[in-house]
């Protein structure tokens, strides 16, 4: 679906649902995901619609993932880290919940 339009010249190893992502070193998270074919981010609580991202500049909160044990990261505004650990999300957004960068 996705496509990179360069080759990856400084690679950076993460997971993604326990799955071995390489992504360039500049890439955000979300478009390190979606050039590894994930589109589903996350499920909407009640429904159960999966979502992804939409606006890829922090507006629309439809790419929210969970980085290293914290939830209510933005996929787009998170860039790519080795060895980070990133997981779906279930649900609305949690407020009150750590939210630091």
């Amino acid at each position: 679906m996705f496509k990179r339009i360069q080759s990856i010249n400084k690679p950076v190893n993460f997971q993604f649902e326990n799955r071995d992502i390489i992504a360039q070193a500049d890439d955000s998270v979300a478009a390190a995901l979606l050039g590894a074919d994930v589109i589903v981010f996350r499920e909407q609580s009640g429904s159960g619609t999966q979502r992804g991202p939409y606006c890829m500049i922090g507006n629309c909160f439809d790419c929210l993932v969970e980085i290293d044990g914290k939830p209510n990261r933005q996929a787009c505004q998170e860039k790519v880290r080795e060895g980070m650990q990133v997981k779906r999300q279930s649900g609305l957004r949690k407020l009150g919940t750590d939210n630091e960068s």
